[in-house]
């Protein structure tokens, strides 16, 4: 123990007054990769000794030993690693060092932020060195010290200082100083609290893209066909599958192309499910329409056999698709606010695929038979409209549409067996209360939906706001049948 507390002590004097080589021999000695002979020291690097120093090369003495260091003085290398970056070239290496001295408060690392703070040009940079000098000094023994520094952390809005500012409160004597943290406390929870109000209004957005994906497949096929299809959840799961299969392909021939593996991924999962749910409209449910029962039981059975055909070839367990690097991490909007990347690119993947919906069913040629189809099937069959293709090319950009979706939730978690078990009751939810067969209903009823449920969430728990939804959904139904949006044409008005 008295060799950790020597080495310690020498740890404080060196990082004092810094430069590249001394970082380059403290990262050395966190990589446990320093030998030490009875009179001079290496750092090993690729099998290869060199000065530390001099920075020579040199062969490794017979006698030359480890240096190892514990837990207790790995933890101190890298503190010390993470203070000397604010001396970085890099601003963000600097900034970053002083948020992790703001979560850390260390007074040995004081004088390093006097330092940084002189050499520093940066005002945001300068800023923050204060508030780190502030946390420090907050636990200092000279009462008007503490008193600034309570005053000067009001400005850092963060959970971290908030924190901080509590452990203090509970040991502070000082009348004067305890008022000045309970102000700077109360300043930051008002601050905060936008952070989770928007925290929740971002996750309720990024729900409801989710529940669009999801619902658009059923918008389509359960609004012109009537079919109560159980096995949507499960054409999800077919996409998420393809896309794990792209990824795993990417990740053995094309490596070094790993990060674009999506760009192939997401037409895969489309064309893979849409196959599918063609296949499953020519053989089984076409056989069925004006049935609903057997055919809600029917697509129940199907949902089953899929489950389990994908159990039998990749096995019962979930498995992992990974974020390509430029979907990885997030964006700090506010200190307990950060928006992820995987998020913000599944809410914008969202917004394209129902703007291509929305541009195929009005502006194509399809489009406008699968309008005819919905709004007056026999109408449209009396046109020369060949109804029966225009089933399965629909059910084809349905389950395509799906399995687009089960693209998408593979960015957010493991993919599995089950994985479209926990969306069918909500997607149709969603289908119903827009307005069945209606694109513009299930916008509004998934963005209302999801945000509604996120919301509810932070009052009453995840529970008691699925049944707070569950009951609005059965209310509004009972006053509007035809949900938020009604079907225009001869058919619907009958």
């Amino acid at each position: 123990m008295g060799d950790t507390d020597q080495r310690l002590e020498v740890l404080q004097q060196v990082i004092k007054e810094p430069d590249e080589k001394t970082i380059q021999f403290l990262q050395a000695l966190s990589d446990d990769s320093v030998k030490i002979s009875e009179s001079r020291v290496f750092i090993i690097k690729n099998n290869q000794a060199t000065d530390p120093v001099t920075g020579d090369s040199m062969s490794i003495p017979a006698d030359a030993q480890d240096v190892i260091s514990n837990n207790r003085m790995r933890g101190e290398l890298d503190s010390a690693l993470s203070a000397l970056r604010l001396f970085s070239l890099n601003p963000k290496e600097r900034l970053a060092a002083v948020k992790d001295l703001q979560k850390e408060p260390d007074v040995n690392k004081f004088d390093m932020l006097e330092r940084a703070f002189k050499g520093e040009q940066i005002q945001n940079i300068r800023d923050q060195i204060e508030i780190a000098k502030s946390s420090i000094l907050l636990s200092s023994d000279q009462v008007d010290l503490r008193l600034e520094a309570a005053k000067k952390l009001a400005a850092n809005h963060s959970p971290e200082t908030q924190l901080l500012l509590n452990q203090r409160l509970g040991v502070e004597a000082d009348p004067q100083v305890k008022a000045a943290i309970q102000d700077s406390i109360k300043k930051i929870v008002s601050s905060l609290v936008w952070g989770e109000r928007l925290g929740a209004l971002f996750t309720g957005v990024s729900l409801s893209s989710i529940l669009l994906l999801v619902a658009l497949g059923l918008a389509i096929t359960y609004g012109l066909m009537g079919v109560i299809n159980m096995a949507h959840g499960e054409l999800m799961m077919v996409g998420a599958y393809a896309t794990y299969v792209i990824q795993v392909f990417f990740r053995h021939h094309f490596g070094s192309h790993f990060d674009y593996y999506l760009v192939v991924a997401a037409p895969v999962s489309f064309i893979t499910a849409a196959l599918v749910g063609a296949v499953l409209e020519r053989s089984v449910l076409r056989f069925l329409y004006g049935r609903p029962l057997e055919t809600l039981l029917a697509t129940w059975g199907i949902s089953l056999i899929l489950m389990q055909l994908v159990r039998t070839i990749f096995g019962a367990q979930n498995v992992t698709v990974e974020n390509p690097s430029w979907m990885s991490g997030g964006i700090q909007a506010l200190p307990n606010l950060t928006l992820p990347w995987n998020r913000i690119v599944i809410i914008a993947f969202a917004a394209f695929v129902l703007l291509s919906m929305a541009l195929l069913i009005s502006k194509t040629r399809l489009g406008l038979f699968v309008r005819g189809v919905t709004q007056n099937r026999p109408m449209a069959a009396c046109m020369g409209v060949n109804t029966a293709r225009i089933d399965t090319y629909a059910f084809a950009l349905g389950s395509g549409i799906a399995g687009l979706a089960g693209c998408a939730l593979s960015q957010i978690g493991n993919v599995g067996p089950d994985l479209g078990q926990g969306y069918i009751v909500d997607a149709f939810m969603v289908v119903v209360l827009g307005g069945v067969g209606q694109l513009a209903g299930t916008v509004y009823a998934a963005l209302g939906l999801g945000i509604i449920n996120k919301i509810l969430e932070g009052l009453t728990g995840a529970v008691l706001a699925k049944i707070a939804v569950l009951v609005f959904i059965v209310v509004f139904i009972q006053k509007r049948p035809q949900g938020l949006f009604a079907i225009k044409g001869r058919s619907a008005e009958a």
